[in-house]
C-alpha cells in the first residue's frame, strides 16, 4: 500500500513540475498517414490558452471502388519536454460519408459514419514557423465504420505556424 501510495504521488507530482510552453496561435498544413485509407488530410490547429489547443482535419480518398471524406476535430492539451518540443493528448470526434462497391458481394454501401478519437504525439517547434509532428491516432467506430472495430493510425504532421 505505501508503495502505491508513493507511486501515486511521485506520478502527480511529476505532472505538476511539467511546464506548459506558450503553443503558437494557428498553425496548417497536413497530417500525412493512412488512416483506414484516408492517407493525408489538411490539417488546422487553433490556440486556446497558453497549453490547450483545438485541431481540425479534412481528410479524402478516392479509389477505384471506395470514395470517403471525413471531417475530423479534436481538443488537445500540450506539455513542455524540454526545449522546442513538446507532447500532446487529445480526444474528439470524427465524421464523413463513405461509398463502397463491394464487387465480391454486389453491393454498393453509401453511409454516414462518426467514430470517437483519441490522439497522442510529440512535436518539435522550428527557430522559424515549422511545426514537425508524430501523432498516433486510435479509432473507436461509433455509428456505421467501415471495419466496425477499432483503428490504429501513425501520421507525421507538417504545419505553417502563425
Amino acid at each position: 500500500m505505501k508503495k502505491m501510495l508513493f507511486s501515486i504521488l511521485l506520478f502527480l507530482g511529476v505532472i505538476a513540475s511539467i511546464q506548459a510552453q506558450e503553443i503558437a496561435t494557428n498553425a496548417i498544413g497536413i497530417r500525412v498517414g493512412d488512416n483506414d485509407g484516408f492517407g493525408t488530410e489538411v490539417n488546422y490547429q487553433r490556440a486556446i490558452g497558453d497549453n490547450n489547443r483545438v485541431e481540425l482535419g479534412l481528410g479524402w480518398r478516392s479509389a477505384t471502388n471506395f470514395n470517403a471524406v471525413r471531417l475530423t476535430g479534436l481538443y488537445q492539451w500540450v506539455w513542455n519536454l524540454t526545449g522546442d518540443f513538446n507532447w500532446y493528448v487529445g480526444a474528439g470526434v470524427a465524421a464523413g460519408v463513405f461509398d463502397f462497391d463491394d464487387q465480391f458481394n454486389n453491393r454498393n454501401l453509401n453511409e454516414f459514419f462518426l467514430n470517437a478519437v483519441g490522439d497522442i504525439g510529440i512535436e518539435y517547434n522550428f527557430d522559424f514557423p515549422l511545426l514537425l509532428s508524430l501523432d498516433f491516432r486510435p479509432e473507436i467506430g461509433a455509428i456505421n465504420d467501415i471495419d466496425d472495430g477499432l483503428e490504429f493510425d501513425i501520421a507525421l504532421g507538417i504545419r505553417y505556424q502563425f
